[in-house]
């Protein structure tokens, strides 16, 4: 019995061994791209393109005044751009904070239709109703402020025939709340490192829901969605319309995140469920016709989607480590330190692409306590603790 069950604990190791090996070998690859990536925009001296910002906003009297500061201090021909704000389902000042900034506000309510996604596909029907002139929709969410050179960054890199554009969506104040720098930590290496990655090696770098950029055309002939995670479902729809989306380094967003893992519990939740319903109905399609194209942008888009998240796959390989010392084989533990190793490689070697402060590397501390909340977190969502609904993220900043 006992040889048995070794024999069965040696081959759940290989097994698990050979596919954590896999995506680290695919992480590193990507993080050796990164570093031979362009980073920089050349700017065009006379921008020409016409700019519509569009900002969903529930409830964000508070933080959308950040915003639309923001937006007027921009480097870019004021003439050039105009903003929009839905005040989607407002119980508060939302709508009149926004006009009194000089925003176009649009009220929207529907108590069926709630979430982003419905509030973003309202939004795009008034705004073509206004036969507004323009040549690129920008998305931001409302508790988000902007690199000064976005719009700059933007009109060139559509200039050179770019269609879709995602900037770098970094995490405002990471030096808060050590909860604030572990997610910045996360947000670096799937927002920038990978990104930067796949523009080298041909594929797409995804949309993040923030700091989106779409010529007017793609928002005509691909219908925005309303799902879960809407910038999901929309760039895998887009990878299989032969769109790539392609990466802006050096445009930055930077949003608030709650500084404690209680008030993020919800917005993971929402981001993790909305993952699993588009690995379940797009990876097999994209993986198909990825194959039947020979397309590398296709499945690349795949593999992005069955990447686990990256605390599932530390704590697996922290199991493994552990498998690999009761079974006490060299070559065990020598895959085990691999991944582990790999892991670590590819963590530092984001926060040094960009510059990140020592908070942020001090943050790195309190992983193992992240990672256990992930985890549960993911338990939860399988055994379908939590409801289906879309409930908003709770503000650092909310009234009491």
């Amino acid at each position: 019995m006992m040889s048995l069950m070794w024999g069965l604990l040696t081959v759940i190791f290989w097994i698990g061994g050979i596919v954590l090996a896999g995506i680290v070998a695919y992480l590193l690859l990507l993080t050796g791209a990164a570093f031979v990536a362009r980073r920089t925009t050349t700017l065009r001296p006379h921008p020409t393109t016409r700019f519509v910002i569009m900002i969903p906003a529930h409830n964000e009297e508070r933080l959308l005044p950040d915003l639309l500061t923001n937006l007027q201090q921009l480097d870019y021909p004021r003439d050039l751009y105009t903003v929009h704000v839905v005040a989607d389902n407002c119980s508060d000042r939302t709508a009149a904070v926004a006009a009194a900034h000089g925003a176009i506000v649009h009220e929207r309510f529907d108590q069926t239709l709630r979430g982003k996604g419905y509030a973003l596909e309202w939004l795009l029907q008034q705004i073509w109703l206004r036969q507004e002139p323009h040549d690129a929709v920008v998305i931001l969410d409302a508790d988000t402020v902007v690199s000064i050179n976005f719009l700059r960054v933007m009109d060139a890199r559509l200039a050179q025939g770019e269609r879709v554009i995602q900037a770098y969506y970094a995490v405002r104040q990471p030096e808060g709340a050590w909860s604030a720098g572990i997610r910045a930590v996360a947000l670096i290496v799937l927002h920038y490192l990978r990104p930067l990655g796949r523009m080298v090696l041909g594929g797409s770098t995804g949309l993040k829901g923030n700091g989106m950029v779409f010529a007017a055309d793609i928002l005509r002939q691909q219908r925005w969605t309303a799902s879960l995670t809407e910038d999901i479902e929309y760039h895998m729809r887009l990878v299989l319309a032969g769109e790539r989306t392609m990466f802006a380094p050096d445009a930055v967003v930077w949003a608030e995140m709650p500084d404690s893992l209680k008030s993020a519990q919800t917005q993971n939740e929402r981001w993790e469920r909305g993952r699993m319903e588009m690995v379940r109905h797009y990876v097999p399609q994209l993986l198909r016709e990825g194959l039947r194209r020979r397309s590398f942008l296709l499945i690349d888009a795949a593999i992005e989607q069955l990447i686990p998240p990256f605390s599932v796959v530390t704590g697996a390989s922290v199991l493994l480590l552990l498998i690999a010392l009761v079974l006490g084989d060299p070559a065990a533990l020598a895959l085990a330190g691999f991944v582990l190793l790999g892991q670590v490689v590819y963590i530092l070697s984001g926060l040094i692409l960009v510059k990140a402060p020592w908070p942020v590397y001090r943050s790195l501390l309190f992983t193992p306590l992240f990672v256990i909340w992930k985890l549960w977190l993911y338990i939860r969502l399988l055994l379908g603790i939590k409801p289906r609904d879309w409930i908003r993220t709770a503000r650092n900043r909310a009234p009491h």
